[in-house]
């Protein structure tokens, strides 16, 4: 009996460097099919990330859109409060003060604000200058108050008018 290193082994050398490319081919492939689920998961994840943030852009901006969607309505408003207050001035009817309070409640639940202006610095975000005037009063502080200005849910819809110590 012979041993195992004594057998001898026919290789077909040919069919050797055949087998070798085959594999190297197989191997290339593999990397190429790894290489292009890579580039498509990636793709994939781009996309989904784009589409998660787009969704909550569009939420964003439906809220926003709800929030705002009385502005118009709130402004057309503004002038019949202005005239309520006008009127308060010269006189002491009880009904009209409910009646304006009532308005300005209604109002402030909407979002609806006052934007503060006499005794506070001028600011050009929040108030518009009317007139200014000398006197001892500061430089740069709202002296008088022609018109109230109001915010709906922190943005401006009407600046204030003042008048500014100069």
């Amino acid at each position: 009996m012979k041993k195992d290193e004594d057998k001898v082994e026919y290789v077909d050398e040919e069919n050797e460097g055949a087998a070798d490319k085959k594999i190297k081919k197989i191997k290339d492939e593999l990397k190429s099919c790894h290489k292009e689920r890579a580039e498509y998961l990636a793709g994939w994840q781009r996309a989904k990330a784009d589409y998660i943030n787009l969704e909550k852009r569009v939420n964003q901006e439906k809220f926003e859109w709800i929030r705002f969607s009385n502005a118009e309505l709130i402004l057309k408003l503004l002038p019949i409060l202005d005239s309520f207050e006008e009127a308060l001035k010269h006189t002491n009817d009880k009904g009209l003060l409910h009646i304006y309070n009532q308005l300005k409640d209604i109002l402030k639940k909407q979002g609806l604000e006052e934007i503060k202006a006499v005794g506070e610095r001028f600011n050009p975000e929040l108030h518009e200058v009317v007139e200014n005037e000398k006197g001892e009063e500061k430089e740069g502080v709202i002296t008088e108050e022609i018109q109230k200005g109001y915010k709906l849910h922190g943005k401006i819809i009407r600046a204030s008018k003042v008048k500014v110590g100069k």
